[in-house]
C-alpha cells in the first residue's frame, strides 16, 4: 500500500473480514468486504472479478497462494478487465506441485534437496521433512476436493534417520500423499526475490533469514538484505528454464557439508517479507505496478544490502515457537538468550515493517489481531512420526 500510494495509485485493500490491520493504514484508499472466503474458491474467485470490472482497477497483485491459481486458471476471465503479471497454468502447476519442481530443478541442473512422494519411500536412512506436496489443496491437484474447495497442508513433520512413520496417519493428518525432502543441515539460509517477465528478471532481490517465525524454521522476522552470486546464479537458472513470469521467492540453504546452495521451496506470490525489500529499496509493488503498464523499463533493479529489518509480532511468535515447536535436528534455543538477542537486533536495526511514525494505526490494528488470534496461521513443526492423531 504504501509503496504505490506514495506514488499517487490509488489502492483498494480487499478482505473476506470485516476488520483487518491494513484497512486501518493511511495509505488505504479504499476497503472492501469481499462476500466469500478463499475456501470457498468459486465464490472467491467471483467475488475478486467483481473488483477486477471495475473501471477504476487496473491490476491485482497476488497476495495469496489461492490468487495466483486463480488469476491462471481463469486468466481469459480476469485480463478482460486488469492487466496481470503472473504465471499460465501450466508453469504454476510446476511450482505449486513439489514433485513437479523437484523434476524441474532437476532438468534445469541445480542442486536441491532431495525430494521424493511419501508413498516412494522405502528406506528412512537418512534426516528427512514431511511436508504437503502442494502449495495450495485444490481439485486439480487432489481428487477428494470439488472445484469450489481450496485447502493449505500446514503441519512439518520431522524425522531422524531410522524413524519410520505410519504413511497413513500421515496422510490423514495431511489429507493427500505428501512429499519426503531431505533435511539439509545448512549453515546459512537466504531468500531470492524477484519479478520476471517471461523468463527474464526485471529486479531480483535477496536477504539472509536471521530468525523466522519459529525457531525451527518458516518464514524471516529478522532478515538482513544481502547478496550472493551463488544464490543468483542456481535461482535464475531454474527461472529461466521455467520461463518464469511474475512475482517469486525461493528458498535457498547452504549444505554445511557441501557448501553447495540448494533449492528448497517456491513460492509464486507476494511474500511475507516484502516489507524487507521494499526497505533495501527493491520496490516490487511498484514494480508490479509498471510492468502491468507496461513500462517494464522504468524499472530501477538496484537494491542496498546489509538494511536489517523486523516483523514485530513475527518476533513474538518466534519466541512463543521456543515453548511449542520441536526438531529433532536442532537444539533448543534458551529462551533468556533468544529475547536478548531479539532486543540487540532491534535496537541495531530499528526498521520494522509495521511500525512506523506516520502510520501508527495499521501497526496498533496489527498487535490487536495477534493478540485476539488463537491460530497463529503459520506451519505447524513437529517431531516424530504421526499418530492417529494430528499435532496440537
Amino acid at each position: 500500500m504504501r509503496s504505490l500510494a506514495e506514488r499517487g495509485v490509488r489502492t483498494v485493500v480487499a478482505s473476506e473480514h470485516e476488520r483487518i490491520p491494513h484497512f486501518s493504514s493511511r495509505y488505504c484508499s479504499e476497503q472492501v468486504q469481499l462476500s466469500a472466503a478463499p475456501e470457498e474458491l468459486t465464490a472467491y474467485r467471483d467475488a475478486l472479478l467483481d473488483i477486477a470490472a471495475r473501471s477504476d482497477i487496473e491490476t491485482i497483485l497476488p497476495i495469496r497462494e489461492c490468487d495466483t491459481y486463480l488469476f491462471a486458471k481463469y486468466r481469459d476471465r480476469f485480463e478482460e478487465y486488469v492487466s496481470l503479471v503472473t504465471p499460465d497454468l501450466d508453469t504454476l502447476g510446476k511450482a505449486q506441485d513439489r514433485i513437479r519442481l523437484s523434476e524441474e530443478a532437476r532438468r534445469a541442473g541445480v542442486p536441491q534437496a532431495r525430494t521424493r512422494r511419501l508413498s516412494d519411500v522405502d528406506e528412512w536412512d537418512s534426516d528427512v521433512v514431511i511436508k504437503s506436496r502442494y502449495n495450495l489443496l485444490t481439485s486439480d491437484y487432489v481428487d477428494s476436493l470439488s472445484a469450489d474447495d481450496a485447502e493449505e497442508s500446514r503441519s512439518v513433520r520431522f524425522l531422524e534417520a531410522g524413524e519410520e512413520p505410519d504413511p497413513a496417519a500421515i496422510r490423514a493428518e495431511m489429507a493427500h500423499d505428501p512429499i519426503v525432502q531431505d533435511y539439509i543441515h545448512e549453515s546459512d539460509r537466504y531468500l531470492y526475490c524477484g519479478l520476471w517477465d517471461h523468463g527474464e528478471p526485471l529486479a531480483t532481490c535477496q536477504h539472509k533469514q536471521i530468525r523466522s517465525n519459529s525457531w525451527v524454521g518458516g518464514g524471516a522476522v529478522y532478515r538482513v538484505s544481502a547478496y550472493s552470486q551463488g544464490v543468483e546464479r542456481v535461482a535464475n537458472r531454474l527461472l529461466s528454464h521455467l520461463d518464469w513470469h511474475g512475482l517469486v521467492c525461493a528458498e535457498y540453504a547452504r549444505d554445511e557439508e557441501t557448501g553447495e546452495w540448494k533449492f528448497l521451496e517456491l513460492n509464486p506470490r507476494v511474500w511475507q517479507s516484502l516489507p524487507a525489500a521494499t526497505r533495501a529499496n527493491a520496490d516490487f509493488p511498484y514494480y508490479y505496478w509498471l510492468r502491468a503498464r507496461g513500462e517494464p523499463e522504468a524499472i530501477d533493479p538496484t537494491y542496498e544490502t546489509g538494511v536489517g529489518t523486523h516483523m514485530a509480532y513475527g518476533e513474538l511468535s518466534h519466541l512463543s515457537s521456543i515453548r511449542s515447536d520441536d526438531s529433532p535436528f536442532l537444539d533448543r534455543p534458551a529462551f533468556g538468550e533468544t529475547l536478548f538477542e531479539v532486543a540487540a537486533s532491534c535496537l541495531r536495526d530499528p526498521r520494522f515493517d509495521y511500525i512506523r511514525l506516520d502510520d501508527p494505526r495499521l501497526f496498533l490494528s496489527a498487535i490487536r489481531d495477534a493478540l485476539a488470534a488463537e491460530d497463529s496461521g503459520g506451519r505447524q513443526y513437529v517431531a516424530g512420526a504421526a499418530t492417529d492423531e494430528p499435532p496440537a
